[in-house]
Parts: C-alpha cells; sequence; structure tokens
C-alpha cells in the first residue's frame, strides 16, 4: 500500500523516478578519422573522429583509446553529424591503470587468494588478507600466521571499480540526436619531430643535392592508425603547466634522390609555417618514424674559409700563435632560382661528398634555425688540414690607460692544389681604428674588421695591420683547468 501512495506522490509532483543515466563506450573500432598535428616543442594537436550510435537524452560516454599524456584541459568535444546537437554536461579525464602495482594497492586490508602458496605441506591455495605491499606483500594468512612474500600466484576475486585498462575520456552528456559523428581534439605531450637533412656535395664543391626528412617521436601513450599528419615549423607560445608532465637517430645517407616521395604541401600558418604530409601514416606508441619532407637538385653553393681572432689579443701581450687551423664554411642561398626557395624547419643538415671511388663519405654537420626562403644557410664542415694560419703580435704598447695599440702579421699557407679564398675575422673590442694596414678591409660592424684574402695553392700570403683600441676594462686572458694561460683561439659563431 505504501508502495502505490509514494507512486502517486511523485506522480503528483511531476517527478519522474531517479535512475541513473544510461552509460556507453566508444573504442578506436569506430574510428572514422585521425589527424595529428606536431609542434617543434613536444606537444600535438589530435582530432578523433568517431561514428556511433547514441541514445537521446542524458547519457555517459566513455571515449576510450586517447593518449596518456594528454592534456585534460584543452580537450573539446562537438557534433559534426548535427551542430549544437550535443551538450556537455561534466567532463573528467580518468587515468588509473591496471597495474600488478596498482591491483595489490587496492586490496590492502582485502582477502585474496595464494595459489601454490605452500607445496611442503600440499597446501594448493589459501585465503589470506593482504596487510600491506610497502616493500613487498605481507599476508595474514588463514591459520593466523603473517607471511612476507610466496613462492606461488596471488589471485584476485574482480578488478576494482576505479581502475581502468586504458585512458579515458568521461563525459556527461545531453545528446538529441541518435546517429552521431563526434570530433575530439586535444593537445597531448610526447610527441616531438625534428628536421634532418642530407647534402650531396658535388666533386667541384659547386653544388648539392639536398633531401630533407622529418624524424617524428611519439612517446604520448597512444597509436594513432592511418593519420593525416601535418608538422607546425616555428616556436609556439606554451603558457607553464602548474603540474609537470632524441635525440634522434641520424638519417643515413640513403635519402637520396632516386626514389622521389611526394613532398609535403607547405603554407604560411599564423606565425609560422605548415607542411602537409601527402600520404597518410600509422604513428606507433613509442615509434620514431621518417618522413620524406623536401628535396632539392643542383643547388649552386660554395666553400668559405675563416681565421677568427679574439677580443682579448689587443689588451695584452700574446706570444706568437703557429699552425692554427682554419674553419672551413659551406654556403648557399635557400632561393627559388637556386632549384630551392623552400623555407626549411630547424634542425641538421648533415654533409657527403663522394671520394674517388664513388663513395659517398661523411664530411661534416652543423644545425641550422628555422630559415625562410631567399636567406643564406651557412653550415660548418669543420677544420681545413691543407690551411694553416700563423699569427705573430708584432708590436704592443700602453697608450693610456685602457688604451693600447699593437700591431700583428698573419700568415696564411695553402697546400690545396687549388686557390682558396679566407676570411681573417677580427672582433676588436670598445673603441678602435686600423691605423696601418697592409691590405683593405671590411667593418662589418661596430665590432668586427674582416681582411678576404686569396691564397694561391702551394703558396702563402701574409696581411700586416696596427690597430689602436680603447675601452672602459680591460680584456682577460683565459685561462685553463691548471690557472695557465689558454692561447687557444675558442669557438665563436660564424660571420654571415
Amino acid at each position: 500500500m505504501m508502495k502505490y501512495m509514494l507512486a502517486a506522490i511523485v506522480s503528483a509532483l511531476g517527478i519522474s523516478a531517479l535512475a541513473q543515466p544510461p552509460t556507453l563506450e566508444t573504442t578506436i573500432g569506430q574510428q572514422t578519422d585521425i589527424a595529428v598535428t606536431a609542434y617543434n616543442n613536444g606537444i600535438a594537436l589530435v582530432r578523433d573522429v568517431r561514428t556511433l550510435q547514441m541514445p537521446t537524452g542524458e547519457l555517459q560516454l566513455k571515449f576510450s583509446d586517447v593518449a596518456q599524456q594528454i592534456r585534460p584541459e584543452t580537450v573539446g568535444l562537438r557534433s559534426l553529424a548535427q551542430e549544437g546537437s550535443v551538450g556537455i554536461l561534466e567532463q573528467n579525464y580518468e587515468y588509473d591503470l591496471i597495474s600488478p602495482e596498482k591491483l595489490m594497492e587496492k586490496y590492502v586490508g582485502k582477502q585474496v587468494t595464494l595459489k601454490n602458496f605452500s607445496t611442503e605441506v600440499n597446501m594448493d591455495s589459501m585465503q589470506a588478507e593482504l596487510l600491506s605491499v610497502n616493500g613487498g606483500p605481507v599476508y595474514k594468512g588463514a591459520d593466523g600466521q603473517i607471511y612476507i612474500g610466496h613462492p606461488g600466484q596471488v589471485v584476485l576475486p574482480a578488478i576494482p571499480d576505479n581502475l581502468i585498462s586504458k585512458p579515458s575520456l568521461i563525459w556527461q552528456l545531453n545528446n538529441a540526436a541518435a546517429a552521431q559523428t563526434l570530433e575530439a581534439t586535444y593537445l597531448t605531450n610526447g610527441v616531438s619531430w625534428s628536421a634532418d637533412y642530407v647534402l650531396t656535395l658535388a666533386k667541384t664543391d659547386a653544388s648539392l643535392d639536398i633531401a630533407g626528412w622529418v624524424t617524428l617521436n611519439n612517446q604520448s601513450g597512444a597509436t594513432y592508425k592511418n593519420a593525416q599528419l601535418k608538422l607546425v615549423a616555428g616556436q609556439v607560445n606554451v603558457a607553464p603547466q602548474v603540474e609537470a608532465a632524441r635525440d634522434m637517430g641520424m638519417v643515413g645517407m640513403g635519402g637520396g634522390m632516386a626514389m622521389a616521395a611526394p613532398m609535403p604541401k607547405e603554407e604560411a600558418f599564423a606565425e609560422y609555417h605548415l607542411y602537409t604530409i601527402p600520404r597518410r601514416t600509422t604513428i606507433k606508441e613509442n615509434q620514431s618514424k621518417q618522413v620524406a619532407l623536401l628535396s632539392g637538385a643542383g643547388v649552386a653553393c660554395g666553400k668559405r674559409y675563416e681565421y677568427r681572432g679574439q677580443e682579448y689579443f689587443y689588451s695584452q701581450q700574446i706570444p706568437p700563435m703557429p699552425e692554427e687551423k682554419v674553419d672551413v664554411f659551406l654556403e648557399f642561398q635557400n632561393k627559388e632560382d637556386n632549384h630551392l626557395g623552400i623555407p626549411l624547419p630547424e634542425g641538421v643538415m648533415r654533409i657527403y661528398q663522394e671520394d674517388s671511388d664513388g663513395m659517398l663519405q661523411f664530411a661534416g654537420e652543423d644545425r641550422i634555425k628555422h630559415t625562410p626562403k631567399d636567406e643564406k644557410v651557412k653550415l660548418r664542415m669543420g677544420q681545413a688540414f691543407d690551411v694553416v694560419a700563423e699569427r705573430v703580435q708584432t708590436d704592443y704598447k700602453v697608450i693610456a690607460p685602457n688604451v693600447w695599440e699593437s700591431a700583428y702579421a698573419i700568415t696564411l699557407r695553402n697546400h690545396k692544389e687549388s686557390d682558396v679564398t679566407v676570411d681573417v675575422v677580427e672582433p676588436m673590442p670598445g673603441d678602435w681604428r686600423i691605423i696601418e694596414k697592409s691590405q683593405d678591409f671590411v667593418k662589418k660592424d661596430a665590432r668586427t674588421a674582416i681582411f678576404t684574402v686569396l691564397v694561391p695553392k702551394d703558396g702563402e700570403v701574409k696581411i700586416t695591420y696596427r690597430v689602436q683600441v680603447s675601452t672602459a676594462n680591460a680584456f682577460p686572458m683565459p685561462v685553463d683547468a691548471s690557472g695557465s694561460m689558454d692561447m687557444s683561439v675558442s669557438e665563436a659563431p660564424a660571420i654571415n
């Protein structure tokens, strides 16, 4: 009688009986499209489209098979079948995944079954209470004794409700259409890419072929099957996260020009450049893969040789520096009329050249920054074996406090079978003026003088100059770990 009275009261007040909304799960099996846009800073934008039948009204949707390193605050969901037909009431991200350690932690204080617990007393199984897992499992057996570890297996009666087999997005939705195509978008950490380039230099050093590759590394905790892949080159600003969240293998010489793969479509995007890979690809979890990025053949180039001084040379006496090395650079213009003219993402360019047997040999590598079209690329290959320099300070005097005058003789020797041009780059501190010189120089900027010298094959050239320098403070002589003066010329960035 009471049952009917309660039903009548509920009906009279217009209150429907309380019921949990239905729960629906969608898996990767219902995925109809997937797209990944990877950025240089280790994040990726994932667009996951799934088609499914859904009950109308309020329901809970479990969206599984998402990346473990997903950034939940970036998740979005919309209907592609009917705009506005899905309303989000609540959104959760569950990532407490099943593992042996987690299962044991959840069963502390509960009963478990120990299989093959003690073969000595012919006990195939025994009920026990799991007391602790700190440093190893501790059990209280049905016989009241305490056991630390056991030689058999632990059997659990069920998987706890608060553990899941794979990371999932859980939505409380209000759905207005039975046939739905849902698009979930989110940012995830753990997807990074870099550009690698193979440059094949002609024997004449006058031209090169270039093949660019994308090296993609996926550690996001998900596999993206048959995905549309896009790459954004540029420094996209990302706000620091409150909670904490390759080197990649070298591209081999097999990335040459023989098999021309379809090249990605490149376009300007915001303040960056977007590369769309023309064919779909599967990006497996914990996988590094390479796809073709760009190519060019017959790109005109040239070698430049550079001998560099140091700022501290001009404020103190220095000893002679015989047989110093000369740096070698490879230069080319990234222009369309030079068979290139493509925005080059940041990466490593590796240079190869044929020997007398026609075999490609590694000749050096250097890293480039993001390089727009119509800009010059300058790569440091290494140090020349057959071109050496000698520096001698022929005069030094102190004119006044923090004012010095010094003179130098620089000898360049070329033991190659062809003429070379060497740029003698002299970084000058403070206010300076060259008062004597054996040949003209170029004042590249306020702190740099460059003497460009043609050195004939099997010959030598000597240049001399005298300079007066005044600075606010003296430049100290570098010292090595033992406290002795270090006269070696330290590496410095190339002069473009």
